[in-house]
């Protein structure tokens, strides 16, 4: 494991986010910690970072990123073809972030949510911290 990613273990799209990026990543390059559970919280208290459930969130080298950036930078981890999406870093984050912004707000709406953060499969339990 070289990278976590925190996201919002809830939300029916983050969770299908988490198991979209468990199948490119065979390398296990990313472990996976729900923003709700105590793990998730702890790994962001050296970056003085408020809980924000609104953003999926990879530490990376020691690294903060978030919304699109977040979003992009595991791209550039990913197998196959999903490494050319980070051609869309060089749209600056104030255009990015506002349309994350926005598919992040009706999240619950589109896709729904869970009374509870899911589980991992037996397979996919050592991918989460």
């Amino acid at each position: 494991m070289k990278a976590v990613i925190l996201f919002d273990g809830v939300c029916n799209l983050c969770n299908s986010a988490v198991q979209f990026i468990i199948k490119r990543d065979p390398a296990a390059y990313f472990a996976f910690a729900p923003l709700q559970e105590e793990k998730g919280m702890e790994l962001l208290t050296p970056f003085k970072k408020d809980l924000t459930i609104n953003s999926v969130i990879l530490i990376e080298n020691g690294r903060l990123y978030e919304k699109s950036a977040a979003a992009l930078q595991i791209c550039l981890h990913l197998q196959g073809a999903w490494k050319l999406a980070y051609i869309f870093k060089i749209i600056p984050s104030f255009i990015r972030d506002p349309i994350y912004d926005y598919v992040a707000k009706n999240r619950y709406k589109w896709f729904g949510k869970k009374d509870h953060c899911m589980l991992p499969t037996k397979d996919t339990k050592r991918r989460f911290l």
